[in-house]
């Protein structure tokens, strides 16, 4: 009796075995992954984020897999060789700037960045506070005075040889007075340090005036109009393989430095705890909805990725394989030998 019920739980387990196994491919798979779609979503209409999720939970993930996760070596290299490939790409030998960012676009972003007026004039500040902008305008009025006493000054300009002979009588009154050009260089430097605050002040009022909304969008719109036709491989022109490659690994260690600062954690807790004040007590399709994950988005996946990828495990035995192991279990238990040797139960308790 035992072989008998041996057989007939092995032709069991077989006949199950091909019987899911045949569900899982073609047409019937696609009807199964639908179907399941459906009934999930159905349920999802009914579940909320509080329920399947915590804010902890979602904090916890990010922490592990966004910033505790060790990512290989191999990592910048091939962000690297990928960003290469992308630069020597023929398409970017026919695709002019204006292909991928319209006029339309342009002129929306700067609409918007001139709303920003406080920020654009507290740069224009900072710019100009600036040690280096002060030590710019102060050569700049000292070559000026230099240049106008001794060249291009009103009376050189109407009497001939006038600039000559300044510049004669300047270097004979250096040899009569050794120093006389060091001592007027540092009066001079002294007076423009005396006036420096008042010579920036003005420029700031000249700036904030001159750069105002129109010149603004007139500037970047010149400049646009000149790059828009020009192809990418065009305004990419100076930067090779080398420089493109050092660009990348330093984003990348960049991203693995900022990742770790508290910033970047204040910054994802932040998002965290709004999703789940928006979504937590609202069911998941809103959420899914709102991030247009549909059931028309998800079956074409299906077709695009899972239907593919389980014909391949298919081919390679895996899916009778993974069927067979979850079924054997079952048809070896006590439970299923119950029912398969009820003459040899019922011997036994006699």
């Amino acid at each position: 009796m035992p072989t008998h019920n041996n057989d007939t739980a092995s032709q069991l387990l077989e006949l199950h075995v091909k019987h899911e196994v045949a569900s899982l491919k073609g047409a019937k798979l696609r009807k199964f992954l639908k179907q399941e779609v459906n009934e999930l979503l159905d349920h999802a209409g009914n579940i909320t984020l509080n329920r399947i999720a915590s804010e902890n939970q979602v904090a916890e993930t990010l922490q592990r897999v966004v910033v505790n996760m060790e990512l290989d070596a191999g990592v910048p290299e091939l962000a690297a060789e990928m960003a290469t490939e992308v630069l020597n790409a023929p398409i970017q030998e026919t695709t002019a700037l204006g292909q991928i960012v319209t006029q339309d676009q342009v002129t929306g972003f700067l609409d918007a960045a001139l709303e920003l007026r406080h920020q654009r004039e507290q740069i224009i500040s900072e710019i100009i506070e600036h040690p280096i902008y002060q030590e710019l305008i102060s050569n700049m009025v000292y070559h000026g005075v230099v240049n106008y006493l001794y060249e291009d000054n009103l009376i050189t300009k109407s009497v001939p040889g006038i600039g000559s002979m300044m510049k004669f009588g300047k270097r004979m009154a250096n040899k009569a007075v050794p120093g006389l050009d060091e001592t007027f260089e540092r009066r001079l430097k002294a007076w423009l340090a005396e006036s420096l605050p008042g010579l920036i002040s003005r420029s700031e009022q000249f700036l904030q005036g001159a750069i105002s909304d129109d010149e603004v969008r007139k500037t970047v719109m010149a400049a646009w109009e000149n790059v828009e036709n020009k192809t990418l491989a065009e305004l990419q022109g100076g930067l090779g393989a080398v420089q493109l490659t050092e660009f990348v690994a330093l984003g990348y260690e960049f991203w693995l430095q900022f990742r770790k600062t508290d910033y970047f954690d204040g910054c994802a807790r932040a998002v965290v705890a709004h999703l789940f004040v928006k979504y937590g007590d609202r069911p998941l399709t809103d959420l899914l909805d709102d991030l247009g994950v549909t059931r028309e988005v998800i079956m074409a996946e299906a077709d695009a990725w899972a239907i593919p990828v389980l014909g391949v495990l298919q081919e390679e035995g895996y899916i009778e394989a993974l069927v067979r192991r979850r079924l054997s279990a079952f048809y070896k238990s006590a439970a299923a030998r119950k029912i398969l040797e009820p003459e040899s139960n019922d011997k036994g308790q006699i």
